[in-house]
């Protein structure tokens, strides 16, 4: 059975863990340790005696390859903490793609226009998940429903967060001074945190350093799922592609980084040097031949070759 989900928070190259587990996004660990319990007893084979062999096999992989991995990553403190901060961030991109997003069903179009957020969420969520799993062949509709209701939630909640306060009412002193609201003088702003991108960025940054080369690969790809239009994103995984000696996607990335800024100077400076280098390239058929016919075999050492020449012949 294909697990493939493409609505609601999934369609957005997400895993939406809450509504695996049928939980609202802002669940404690408590309700969520409470509710995979509960699933976790429907769907494991040994708690269903009466069932085909089909079922039960069907229920296990539901609970092995969505349920446990979901549990897994909402009750682990970092990953549960790293996952809040994405869904947050994921809020704010639906609000700038409102007009792209469409809604399926009716209890999330319902959602999407209720007066009473928070109470209409919690009330449907509670109710789906009180026969989720009921069907296992109709459960990943159920999951994509709960998913769409998630995707309002955070979009609508994100709205509101955003939305500017109501101006102060200046105070003006019955002195002859007065004060710096009251002379339309802004108080000076606070400090702003750092984005999750920025946050994933820095990581990333971190395990170039260190030659952690793969690691900082899935940071980067993490952050481009949120922000597909960051150039610095692009400029630094099209790096990490470079240290792979994977010179064709180092050339993408680094092509996308100067369309966004075309100011960027590792992509200024690399790409020029990836484009002479995939043009001296040769075919993947005049490779095999020539490792046929026993000739020179490429160096594997990552100190010759056209990586090396790229990189002056320095190890990194």
């Amino acid at each position: 059975m294909s697990f493939k989900i493409d609505r609601g928070l999934f369609k957005y190259d997400f895993v939406d863990h809450h509504a695996i587990l049928c939980v609202p996004v802002d669940a404690d660990v408590k309700e969520i340790r409470k509710r995979y319990l509960k699933i976790a007893r429907r769907l494991h084979p040994d708690s269903n005696s009466t069932e085909s062999a089909a079922q039960k096999q069907l229920g296990n992989e539901l609970l092995s390859k969505l349920v446990n991995p979901a549990y897994e990553k909402l009750c682990g403190d970092r990953t549960r903490t790293e996952y809040t901060l994405i869904l947050s961030q994921i809020g704010k991109r639906l609000i700038q793609e409102s007009t792209s997003v469409t809604l399926n069903t009716d209890l999330a179009k319902q959602l999407a226009n209720a007066s009473n957020l928070d109470h209409f969420y919690r009330s449907a969520i509670a109710k789906i998940g009180e026969t989720q799993y009921d069907s296992l062949e109709q459960a990943l509709q159920v999951i994509a429903q709960v998913s769409e209701l998630n995707l309002v939630y955070l979009m609508r909640s994100a709205g509101k967060a955003s939305a500017p306060p109501p101006p102060a009412q200046p105070k003006v002193n019955s002195g002859t001074h007065q004060s710096n609201t009251a002379k339309n003088i802004p108080p000076p702003a606070p400090p702003k945190e750092d984005s999750i991108v920025e946050q994933y960025i820095r990581r990333a940054q971190s395990l170039i350093d260190k030659n952690q080369f793969a690691q900082a690969k899935v940071e980067l790809q993490d952050a481009l799922k949120l922000e597909p239009k960051n150039s610095r994103c692009h400029s630094l995984i099209a790096m990490v592609y470079l240290k792979q000696n994977q010179l064709k996607m180092a050339k993408i990335h680094f092509d996308n980084a100067l369309k966004l800024d075309p100011n960027d100077e590792t992509a200024l400076q690399w790409k020029p040097k990836i484009d002479r280098a995939i043009g001296q390239q040769p075919s993947d058929q005049k490779v095999t031949s020539s490792a046929n016919n026993g000739d020179k075999q490429p160096d594997k050492s990552g100190s010759g070759g056209l990586f090396g020449g790229l990189f002056g012949g320095k190890k990194k």
